[in-house]
């Protein structure tokens, strides 16, 4: 447990620090940032408004932080669960618009390496890219994940496998691999 993040979470908590809670969004914005820019293909104002949403949340229940869990799993959590409600509100209207909308956000980066990622991680399902994502690139182990995604640790180690065999798949098959 981070005892700057608790010093931090208990000004906010006891002294309603502003300061202090810019403090850890300073600290926590960027991953949470990449956490969705890879669950939205890299549709940056989408992963802005999301990472925005969180830390609006987490201020507003900050005094519900318990401290049984580090404050980044805590924070991650509702990250989870703000995507969660997102995509749930928005279903029905990817569901018209979704290979359109994320053909055009991948053209829109031009960038080949990230184009390639984002288009590996659109193979993915949202709980494997989730997982994926938390693992790989956030560098979580599997009883985080669980926590942050109220998962049981056999269904996200499940879902890592499968995610991770369809990536290397999918990056074999674009010149990635032998």
């Amino acid at each position: 447990m981070n005892n700057d993040d608790i010093s931090l979470i208990k000004a906010v908590i006891d002294n309603h620090d502003r300061q202090a809670f810019g403090l850890l969004v300073n600290r926590y914005q960027s991953p949470i940032r990449r956490f969705f820019l890879a669950q939205t293909m890299g549709d940056g104002p989408l992963s802005d408004d999301l990472a925005q949403d969180t830390f609006i949340k987490a201020y507003t229940h900050l005094h519900q932080f318990q401290g049984t869990a580090s404050f980044s799993t805590w924070l991650y959590r509702i990250a989870y669960n703000v995507y969660y409600d997102h995509t749930r509100r928005h279903r029905q209207t990817e569901d018209i618009e979704s290979s359109t909308e994320a053909q055009r956000r991948s053209s829109a980066t031009d960038d080949g390496l990230r184009i390639d990622l984002y288009k590996a991680l659109q193979i993915l399902s949202q709980n494997e890219r989730t997982c994926i994502t938390l693992q790989l690139i956030d560098g979580y182990k599997v009883e985080q994940i669980a926590a942050i995604t109220a998962m049981a640790e056999g269904t996200v180690k499940s879902h890592l496998s499968r995610g991770k065999a369809k990536l290397a798949n999918y990056l074999k098959e674009n010149g990635y691999g032998k």
